[in-house]
């Protein structure tokens, strides 16, 4: 796992400052969208799956989890919120809070069964709880099965503001990926992230340092979980339904994808990979089922030729021009 990463060189306050930097281009960029005349559903979507993608890569680019069932964080977070809100009929805010509460209490059970195991045993038990929701989503009758939630009121998040305005949901949606972007940064260059790449790169010397690495990979997959959840939310609002795709195994498959086409274990990787991936599928959607057969082939050029991802390879070719 270490191979495809970046961060086994220290990270410099030079380092650190280039990244802020590049944080605040990013959030002026996509700041200006709405006035560009770029479809704002399709820039919601992609920073609802961006911070999807950051929150996996959370978890295997810095922690070295592979996780083959992150989309039923996503699918509870959006089946919770989207119950909750045309049902229960309560304000956005509070969907929101118990829709990332319930990915929260899932990643809890979900870890605690599953970081005992190591390498392809961890993923496949991920992978095996995830089929264990969808199957249970399929029949459980608040989900109504392969209806799905469908017309999901937005609402006035805190009584205000207007979601069913686009520009107003395509701010909400922007701060809410903003500030789930900024926790994952700061938890990344902590001395809880310094630990989580310790016990990535030699789980056996963190041990014999004294640390109990178990608790430390359950807090991680924990946050990861709950950002999902957040993610999840989050995109109920923009799509306005919650269905099964968000639950099912192939969704999982796609946060992979994005993560390793971006650049695993780099800050920004996810977030080009989420928008390349969305952007494939907006605008080649008239080819049907062939955009999976191009995004394979994409998958497979990226891996042979850019192992470290888009944003990997351009970070190493800027350290060695400088």
């Amino acid at each position: 796992m270490s191979a495809l990463t970046d961060d086994t060189l220290p990270i410099t306050p030079r380092a650190m400052r280039d990244e802020m930097v590049a944080f605040a281009l990013m959030a002026v960029l996509l700041a200006v969208v709405p006035l560009t005349g770029i479809y704002p559903f399709f820039v919601m979507q992609a920073l609802c799956f961006a911070l999807l993608a950051c929150a996996f890569n959370l978890l295997v680019g810095y922690g070295g989890l592979l996780s083959f069932g992150h989309a039923m964080f996503l699918g509870t977070a959006g089946y919770v919120s989207a119950h909750a809100l045309k049902v229960w009929a309560l304000p956005p805010e509070l969907g929101i809070i118990i829709g990332t509460a319930a990915a929260c209490g899932l990643a809890v059970i979900t870890g605690y069964i599953s970081i005992r195991r190591q390498g392809i045993y961890f993923s496949m038990i991920t992978l095996a709880l995830s089929q264990l929701l969808y199957f249970i989503y399929l029949q459980a009758p608040f989900t109504h099965g392969e209806d799905g939630i469908q017309g999901v009121p937005q609402g006035h998040l805190f009584g205000v503001f207007d979601l069913s305005k686009p520009t107003v949901l395509y701010y909400v949606v922007l701060a809410g990926f903003l500030a789930g972007f900024l926790l994952i940064y700061r938890t990344i260059n902590s001395p809880f992230g310094e630990v989580l790449k310790s016990i990535r790169e030699n789980e056996p010397r963190a041990i014999s340092l004294g640390y109990k690495t178990d608790q430390y990979k359950l807090l991680a997959f924990i946050l990861s979980g709950t950002l999902a959840g957040f993610a999840g939310s989050l995109k109920v609002f923009v799509a306005q339904n919650a269905s099964l795709t968000d639950v099912h195994w192939s969704m999982s498959g796609e946060i992979v994808l994005m993560t390793l086409v971006g650049g695993l274990g780099t800050i920004f990787g996810p977030v080009v990979g989420a928008f390349i991936i969305i952007a494939m599928q907006q605008y080649l959607a008239g080819y049907g089922q062939w955009v999976t057969v191009i995004q394979g082939v994409i998958f497979v050029a990226c891996v042979l030729t850019f192992r470290r991802g888009i944003i990997g390879e351009i970070a190493r070719l800027l350290r060695r021009s400088l």
